[in-house]
């Protein structure tokens, strides 16, 4: 990858960079939904990264290529507008984060290539726009706060593409530690690395169907949640226990509170997983992994019959721990829990269980977990 962005930016420009950027992509290992409701979520960073290569400039203009796309788009640092094709909205909108912040912008000229599933619930958009970020920072002479830059991120998802997500994809784009999932408290954004065992391997699992969870059905799902968290007069879900939820549920409108019912126990588990993870019982965590899958499938409704039948392919499968969908949903990719020597017999079962039961052929991405969002020289 680092050789490749190098020669776009040499054939888009006829000039070399002086800057290349990683971003890594996220897999989030239990916590899902949880993080916009000031919860906690355990993802990492993982080994398939958006590469960033780049020159600044003077003018103020920032153009970029996309090589997933062979599209070249530019705008202007005093104009941003909504002009142009979708991914760009990703870079305008932390530019316009970053000058919310009275941030003094330098422009630049890059070329992004990924080797993330674009799609796939791996967090492509938040590894762009981290990358976004340091370039901004190092082309500016500003401080690259992971934490902050972060928020900022998410601020431009929320506020200029129009996604109301939370802010776990950012902080585990940003602030990966290697060889450690982190534990984020998601309210307070304390951060805590997690080793992970070295005889376990992270798989994930590419149903081949593009996540398809659309930004109404995402902030419906949000604004569900604030419905419950207005009933218990609190600030988030956060807030309210499960043993308060379940004497109170009927009180609330079904759908309503089934969704509460989902993000309540999911933090349960993930505090739950931290510590059987800490302690070294990975059956435990494989439960964990299972039980998360059927609150998404069946109270929150957003895991489909490719997630499905994944799971179903990994938990059935030599070496699986457990296993469940991972993302936002309907579609996109599942996370398992494998030993590591048991990965090669893992992958041909679960590539010809995934294919009795739909007919489709599934992609595998083993990875570690890396460091976050940072430069590397050129040469």
């Amino acid at each position: 990858m680092k050789e490749s962005v190098i020669r776009l930016f040499e054939n888009t420009f006829r000039e070399k960079p002086s800057l290349l950027i990683r971003s890594p992509g996220r897999v989030n290992l239990i916590g899902e939904h949880t993080d916009y409701n000031d919860g906690f979520v355990f993802p990492l960073a993982i080994s398939y990264a958006v590469w960033l290569a780049l020159l600044p400039s003077t003018d103020g203009t920032v153009a970029l290529h996309a090589g997933s796309y062979n599209e070249t788009a530019s705008f202007h640092l005093d104009n941003i507008r909504h002009t142009g094709p979708d991914w760009l909205e990703y870079v305008k909108g932390v530019a316009v984060s970053m000058q919310g912040q009275e941030y003094n912008l330098t422009g630049w000229k890059g070329c992004i290539l990924t080797d993330l599933p674009i799609g796939s619930g791996l967090s492509s958009s938040a590894a762009l726009e981290m990358a976004v970020a340091m370039a901004f920072a190092e082309v500016s002479r500003l401080s690259f706060d992971p934490a902050k830059m972060a928020l900022l991120g998410q601020q431009a998802e929320n506020s200029w593409v129009g996604v109301n997500c939370g802010i776990m994809d950012q902080l585990a784009s940003a602030c990966g530690v290697a060889d450690h999932a982190l534990f984020i408290d998601c309210r307070s954004l304390e951060l805590e690395p997690v080793p992970l065992p070295q005889d376990t391997l992270i798989a994930i699992l590419d149903t081949g169907i593009p996540r398809s969870l659309a930004s109404s059905d995402y902030n419906t799902r949000r604004a569900q949640c604030e419905t419950a968290a207005r009933f218990f007069k609190v600030a988030a879900l956060r807030d309210v226990t499960l043993e308060k939820l379940q004497d109170n549920i009927k009180l609330l409108d079904e759908t309503v509170g089934k969704r509460a019912l989902h993000i309540v126990s999911e933090n349960d588990r993930v505090l739950s997983t931290v510590d059987q993870l800490k302690k070294g019982n990975m059956e435990a965590v494989g439960q964990l992994f299972y039980q998360s899958h059927e609150s998404l499938r069946d109270l929150y409704n957003v895991s489909s019959p490719e997630l499905d039948r994944i799971v179903e392919a990994a938990m059935s499968s030599d070496g699986c721990y457990g296993a469940r969908m991972t993302g936002a949903g309907f579609g996109g990719c599942a996370v398992a829990l494998v030993k590591k020597e048991a990965a090669e017999k893992f992958s041909e079962q679960l590539l010809q269980g995934y294919q009795s039961k739909t007919g489709m052929q599934a992609k595998i991405l083993l990875t570690s977990a890396v460091d976050g969002t940072k430069t590397f020289p050129v040469g």
